[in-house]
């Protein structure tokens, strides 16, 4: 009982007049199919009254051929204009609930506008990006620190251990090459003695790039 005393909104009133169009679209479809059924009927009486020279009949019948196929047309108009009359409606339809959306996104904004302030709000945004430069600035600090103890020890560290093994191992080659070797003063160095010598410092460059060390 409640719902028959409510009153009707624009949307109902909208929906109801777009149900109407339609059904006045269906039944202007329907004439039309009746008015084509009997405009073939008429043709074929016309041509049946013909074959029987009955021209007084084909001559009645023809004005009244005439008068269908008018008929027949206004049907094309006037479902065009009921049509066009559909569009305009829900064109209405989209209008004001554009309209209805623009008012509640306006009283929204005014409401924020009275409660931001916007001196405070200037402060925030200042007080953040200060507080943000403040932080990139400590972190790359720290990163150039962190940088420089690992450059100072570990690098630094692994790079005198590399050296000192190279050392090693050409000081271990020089030796072991100079306790072969002939007594200063005893002879001067055979020809096989210098190939020798030579055969010692290719195998120590040998030795510097497998290492890694140019």
């Amino acid at each position: 009982m409640a719902s028959l005393f409510k009153k009707k909104t624009v949307d109902d009133i909208i929906k109801e007049q777009s149900k109407e169009l339609r059904g006045t679209q269906r039944q202007i479809t329907r004439d039309r199919a009746a008015l084509e059924k009997q405009e073939k009927q008429m043709e074929a009486e016309i041509k049946k009254m013909a074959r029987s020279g009955n021209r007084e009949a084909c001559k009645i019948l023809a004005k009244q051929l005439v008068q269908l196929r008018k008929q027949k047309n206004r049907t094309y108009a006037v479902s065009s204009k009921v049509t066009s009359m559909s569009t305009q409606t829900k064109v209405m339809n989209s209008q004001m609930k554009m309209a209805g959306a623009m008012s509640t996104t306006a009283k929204t904004m005014q409401a924020v506008n009275k409660k931001m302030d916007p001196q405070k709000t200037l402060k925030t945004m200042q007080d953040f990006q200060k507080e943000n430069m403040k932080m990139g600035m400590t972190e790359e600090m720290i990163n150039d620190t962190l940088d420089e103890i690992f450059d100072e020890s570990g690098d630094e560290e692994e790079s005198q251990d590399i050296v000192n093994q190279v050392l090693d191992e050409i000081g271990i080659e020089i030796s072991g090459k100079m306790v072969r070797a002939p007594a200063a003063g005893k002879s001067l160095p055979s020809a096989a003695s210098s190939k020798q010598a030579t055969i010692s410092d290719d195998e120590i460059e040998r030795q510097l790039r497998a290492l890694g060390v140019d």
